[in-house]
């Protein structure tokens, strides 16, 4: 009289950090009961159970749209009801639904590595490179006796020149001072 029940593994964020606790938590039947829940997991997954915790969630109330498209006069309807099965592992099981984000999340890492160490590497080359020019002072251009826009621009003081916004298309933006 072995009946097959049906686990539905719930994968979201909050599951995933349950995870890393050997805690995981699947969708089952309402019928169903903490042993039976133990022994599927047990028989279907190969692992050692510790415990089972169930809870039944209620379904949201939800309104209900006619086919039209227009609204039905006080039409509610609901979400059908589930139970979920908090399910612990004993040490050293796991079980392999969070294993390919595992995976992507450590190529991430890889990648972003290789990426900083290439951002280091270019600052090293920019590094040198500044401190053999600035060896040799640079010289000045003159000062145009009428100087146009984008001359202006260069010409602000630092001060100046974190208020200043260019005009786009025609509006001219303004930031609002913080004093």
């Amino acid at each position: 009289m072995s009946k097959t029940i049906a686990l539905h593994p719930r994968l979201n964020e909050k599951t995933y950090g349950l995870a890393d606790t050997r805690v995981y938590v699947f969708d089952v039947d309402r019928s169903v009961n903490k042993h039976s829940v133990a022994r599927a997991v047990e028989s279907q997954f190969e692992v050692k159970v510790i415990s089972v915790n169930t809870t039944n969630v209620s379904g949201k109330a939800k309104r209900v749209i006619s086919l039209s498209g227009k609204r039905l006069k006080n039409a509610e309807g609901r979400r059908s009801d589930f139970k979920k099965a908090y399910v612990t592992l004993a040490e050293g099981h796991s079980l392999p639904f969070f294993s390919a984000i595992e995976e992507e999340t450590q190529k991430e890492q890889d990648v972003q590595e290789k990426v900083d160490k290439a951002a280091a590497k270019e600052a090293a080359k920019t590094a040198k490179k500044t401190t053999a020019t600035t060896k040799k002072p640079a010289a000045k251009p003159a000062k145009a006796a009428n100087p146009t826009d984008s001359d202006k621009e260069t010409l602000l003081e630092p001060a100046e020149k974190k208020h200043h916004i260019p005009a786009w298309r025609g509006f001219r933006l303004h930031k609002k001072d913080n004093k």
